[in-house]
């Protein structure tokens, strides 16, 4: 890791990687093409890492990131690097001013299990393109998903040395380097709300720059006036995808207090259907959790649910005959108070806990009673009514009858505990610049 960061801080202060936007352009490109010719290699890989399923590889989890870093490259040669101002009289004084954007510096960048692609890319991809040199240091339980990728950077593209540094390490402590090394300007993490707040301690020592993507516990919300068998059935859906192992998959599903019972059922009938499975099987929704401690963890949570009084009503246990595999089946759990612990707390397995409101405000109330404000999901009819929801929830992203915001071009993150900062999008992009501003008199 010193020998890493010593590498991207010469890359940056001593050659014309954050000035060469052209070259930037140019390696980001050869990256996408030259990984897109190893997409069958780094498919079976993610899904043998990770445990995802192979339907999500030719989405979020693989094909989609990469082809991605052609948005990145295009923006290092778009942007508008220099603003004209125009001129103005300070103190008297006719001047003509501009605002000239400029790499931060050092990137580094700390990232999680459960979509390692996307978030590896989501963090490299901007702020290569934006001139930045980086040091990334994946997950301890997906190392090989970034190490391919370290080795197609290195055999089969134009990037300079040190430009782009990759230390993989089941030592947590490693990481942690990057906030305490005073040689790193900016700390981009992705993970749980409890280690953000220490990379944000850690960074404050040497005034670096933090972008927080931490926890969610967003609330799907149904309208009276709604479809209710179409919203659960999306609810269910959404969270045993990649066995709910997201942090902007709705776990809380808020419905009609009259409606409870047939959503309880429609929701049920739906997590049902959607079994844990084989994630080699292209049917496959719900694959295994990442490892045993991750299981135990939603076990233990599912055990606790009880405690406060809930009632499973689909799941809850291993599936038989899955063995091998950390599975659990997709829950369903119904009858706890937004207070509860398991209403209130990031689960990161199939667990979904479905809560009755009192209405619109109520729905925006409960939404809101969370330390987090990551996403959301609204289904309803009447326009009026889902802007109001929409506009109530205190969140960084909202979908509206099964909108999906998820793009390279849209910045994604939170209020409250979710995090600080948005990656993706332009406004991903200029966290990783500084601005400059200029004048002369005239």
């Amino acid at each position: 890791m010193d020998s890493a960061i010593a590498a991207a801080r010469n890359a940056f202060d001593n050659t014309d990687w954050s000035s060469d936007h052209a070259l930037r352009a140019r390696c980001l490109r050869q990256l996408r093409d030259a990984l897109l010719a190893h997409a069958d290699e780094l498919r079976e890989l993610t899904v043998a890492e990770v445990g995802c399923p192979v339907f999500l590889t030719h989405g979020p989890q693989l094909e989609g990131p990469i082809t991605d870093l052609g948005y990145f490259a295009d923006l290092a040669e778009s942007y508008d690097w220099v603003q004209d101002l125009g001129e103005a009289k300070p103190m008297g004084i006719k001047n003509h001013r501009e605002l000239r954007s400029e790499a931060v510096g050092v990137v580094g960048a700390i990232t999680p299990w459960n979509f390692p692609h996307q978030i590896n890319f989501a963090k490299i991809g901007p702020a290569l393109a934006a001139g930045c040199t980086v040091v990334l240091k994946p997950a301890p339980d997906t190392p090989w998903c970034a190490a391919l990728v370290g080795k197609v950077i290195a055999e089969e593209t134009d990037f300079p040395p040190g430009v782009i540094n990759i230390v993989t390490s089941s030592d947590h402590g490693v990481g942690a380097q990057l906030s305490s090394d005073p040689r790193v300007d900016i700390v981009s993490f992705t993970g749980s709300t409890a280690t953000g707040r220490k990379v944000m301690a850690a960074s404050a020592e040497s005034l670096k720059k933090v972008f927080l993507e931490l926890g969610g516990k967003s609330a799907f919300i149904v309208l009276d006036d709604a479809d209710l068998g179409s919203a659960c059935s999306m609810a269910a859906f959404a969270v045993v995808t990649h066995a709910g192992q997201g942090c902007a998959i709705t776990t809380r599903l808020l419905v009609p207090r009259a409606k409870l019972a047939d959503a309880i059922k429609a929701t049920g009938d739906a997590m049902a259907g959607l079994a844990a499975n084989d994630p080699t099987n292209p049917g496959t929704i719900c694959g295994p959790l990442i490892s045993a401690t991750q299981r135990d963890r939603v076990e233990s949570y599912i055990k606790l649910a009880v405690e406060e009084g809930g009632t499973i009503e689909v799941g809850g246990s291993r599936p038989a005959g899955k063995d091998k595999g950390f599975y659990v089946e997709p829950t369903l759990i119904s009858g706890l108070e937004n207070s509860a612990r398991v209403a209130q707390e990031e689960i990161f397995g199939p667990v979904l806990v479905i809560i009755a409101h009192d209405g619109d405000d109520d729905a925006i109330r409960i939404a809101n009673d969370s330390p987090y404000g990551l996403s959301g999901m609204v289904y309803g009819t009447d326009e009026a009514r889902i802007n109001k929801v929409v506009d109530g929830v205190r969140t960084g992203t909202m979908g509206i009858n099964g909108g999906i915001w998820y793009s390279a071009d849209v910045p994604f993150g939170g209020y409250k505990a979710s995090g600080i900062g948005r990656e993706m999008g332009v406004r991903g992009f200029e966290e990783y610049l500084e601005i400059k501003a200029v004048a002369r008199p005239v």
